[in-house]
């Protein structure tokens, strides 16, 4: 333990710095909430240069530590790992697709969404070509901040190539939709009336029931799926967007292909392909 000697000089002490103010106080009163406690009121009008500066230090500390609680959420959120978004080609790490290899495929599990950990989604997949990169989804449209019981669609996961296009999983709440629970797509409604709720989450802003050019159905065993071909020239995805929703569980899955003029005259094929592959 470190000890202070304090030495006693035999002339007068010098004061350095300014003068030390001290409060003068005028009364002393018990506080009402607490007995027990006594409040001294004092009053200091002129405080001194160095006092201020105490206070000034104290008030910067108070800021500091407020602001530093206001942004902790931020850095507390869960970054996505790398498994999640890997800013890598998808076939470096993906296997081929049985049924094509010239494509790799990607079967979605729990480890690559908050919803499939939840199990509010059923894993989905479908085939990419080996040169397209898994995009990071912002933690806002994710649903990481609401599951299990999101009331608003949320995007699964996205993938994209700057000369082909871009591919997302788009997942909406059942009772979004219908009130019945573990409805089919069927029960939902006419492939009509389902995009016309979906409609903004393919274009990523709004839906023209003109831009909406072909609709069929398709049935994947006991699986049924609606299939759109959209031209949306106001969309922020794209010109052009293909669109494959079906229902299972108590989520409506909804897959969807988008590219501008240019992707499209290149990979409107590539993109058809894309979006047969995909399956609940």
């Amino acid at each position: 333990m470190a000890t202070t000697t304090a030495t006693a000089a035999s002339a007068s002490p010098t004061v350095v710095g300014p003068p030390i103010h001290t409060p003068k106080c005028r009364s002393l009163k018990a506080s009402s909430s607490t007995p027990k406690t006594l409040k001294l009121t004092c009053s200091n009008n002129n405080p001194s240069p160095r006092a201020a500066t105490a206070k000034a230090l104290r008030l910067t500390r108070r800021t500091i530590i407020l602001e530093g609680v206001a942004l902790a959420p931020l850095f507390l959120i869960r970054q996505p790992p790398a498994a999640e978004a890997r800013e890598v080609e998808v076939g470096s790490y993906l296997p081929p697709s049985p049924s094509d290899s010239s494509f790799v495929l990607f079967k979605a599990t729990s480890k690559d969404t908050p919803a499939l950990r939840a199990g509010n989604v059923q894993p989905y997949q479908f085939i990419l070509p080996p040169t397209w990169k898994q995009t990071r989804v912002a933690n806002i449209l994710s649903g990481n901040y609401c599951q299990p019981k999101c009331a608003e669609p949320w995007v699964e996961v996205k993938f994209e190539d700057e000369k082909q296009g871009k591919v997302q999983v788009v997942a909406s709440p059942l009772v979004r939709l219908t009130n019945k629970p573990n409805a089919t797509i069927e029960e939902i409604g006419s492939p009509e009336k389902l995009i016309a709720s979906l409609g903004p989450f393919v274009t990523g802003n709004s839906y023209d029931p003109d831009e909406l050019l072909e609709t069929s159905v398709e049935k994947l065993g006991d699986q049924t799926y609606y299939k759109y071909v959209l031209e949306t020239p106001y969309a922020l995805t794209g010109t052009h967007n293909l669109a494959k929703a079906t229902a299972k569980g108590n989520t409506v899955v909804l897959f969807v292909a988008s590219a501008n003029d240019k992707q499209w005259q290149a990979s409107e094929k590539t993109l058809r392909h894309i979006l047969d592959s995909f399956q609940v």
